[in-house]
């Protein structure tokens, strides 16, 4: 069947309606910028997931990098998203403008020479992500411990897949299927979602990020909920292997080591984030037991909207006193939030 003939039975589809979940943010960003949606019948339904890292990240890690942005000679560097994610009270963005040390950068890696030319200034990298974006963050401290620089602090709100949808399937999340993350499989390889396929009888497509990979992912997800399979099938075998990148694997493993963690408007999903280890301690800027999630508008529907149990336009918030230049919740922040994608197409 070529690609048009998918698009064509997905946009006909007249079965029992299926909801399927991307938890991706990347995924959220593409399915948004090419209208996917819109090619769909009314009865395949999209819902956009835990997977933007800032839109996870609870507010007690936001709160925590304001503090030590107001520390002395010390600087929080940070990717340009997270700076407006809203903590318990304000975001890093308004704690700079009242004196807070914070600089943006594009890479982890500008870290180390921003530590070379200020030695006696400690500088708090804050590190979240998933699995596509720690195997960056062992690099750094590679490079750091060759060089012998030693003020250098990660801060880590890192999480893991798996955990984070058994949280979604057993919380009574409306799951018929999971757009798996591309990037993270590049990572894990497709074989990571077997189990979670098998425990919860659902299937899984791993997917690129083109218009045409998308579809692809959709129609392979619809038919394999028509015939009553629960397994992995790969989209995205241009990228993802089977198995795991071993060397990327040991670098996880010589660094980091599971921990539990709060996801921002879920709970503590037991075994779902990562830790240094405690032979690198000496570079943690204090990131266990940053579980604390309290809302800044406690009105924002965050929470439900990543569980795929609410819609953005559901949140009272969305569109009035929440938009992207003045976001009251995560999902707003980033061109991988949910809210920002949906805000963006209606305006």
């Amino acid at each position: 069947m070529d690609i048009k003939q998918m698009v064509a039975y997905l946009a006909s589809y007249a079965g029992s309606p299926i909801h399927l979940m991307e938890v991706c943010g990347s995924h959220t960003h593409a399915i948004q910028a090419h209208g996917i949606r819109d090619l769909l019948s009314p009865n395949i339904e999209l819902l956009s997931g835990p997977g933007c890292p800032v839109c996870v990240t609870p507010t007690a890690y936001i709160d925590k990098l304001i503090d030590l942005s107001l520390q002395p000679n010390t600087t929080v560097v940070t990717f340009g998203d997270l700076l407006r994610v809203p903590g318990s009270k304000e975001s890093l963005n308004e704690a700079k403008g009242r004196g807070g040390s914070v600089e943006m950068v594009y890479s982890p890696m500008n870290v180390l020479q921003l530590a070379k030319d200020n030695p006696n200034r400690i500088y708090v990298f804050a590190a979240v992500g998933f699995e596509t974006t720690a195997p960056v963050y062992t690099v750094l401290l590679d490079n750091a411990i060759a060089d012998g620089i030693t003020n250098i602090r990660l801060l880590t709100a890192l999480k893991t897949m798996p955990g984070a949808i058994s949280y979604l399937c057993d919380n009574g999340a409306r799951i018929d299927g999971f757009i798996a993350p591309g990037h993270v499989s590049a990572v894990t390889g497709a074989d990571y979602f077997n189990g979670l396929a098998e425990k919860y009888h659902i299937p899984f497509a791993v997917s690129g990020f083109t218009a045409k990979e998308l579809v692809v992912a959709i129609y392979g997800l619809v038919k394999m909920i028509e015939n009553g399979e629960a397994r992995v099938a790969n989209y995205y075998t241009s990228v993802v292997e089977t198995s795991a990148n071993v060397i990327i694997s040991r670098q996880l493993e010589k660094y980091f080591r599971p921990c539990d963690v709060a996801w921002r408007g879920m709970e503590i999903i037991p075994g779902s984030g990562l830790l240094l280890r405690d032979g690198y301690a000496h570079f943690d800027a204090g990131s266990a037991d940053l579980n604390v999630d309290n809302k800044k508008n406690k009105a924002c529907r965050c929470g439900e909207i990543l569980m795929g149990k609410a819609k953005p336009t559901d949140c009272p918030l969305f569109g009035k006193s929440c938009t992207p230049m003045k976001p009251q919740g995560a999902c707003m922040v980033s061109e991988e939030g949910s809210c920002f994608n949906v805000y963006l197409t209606k305006n």
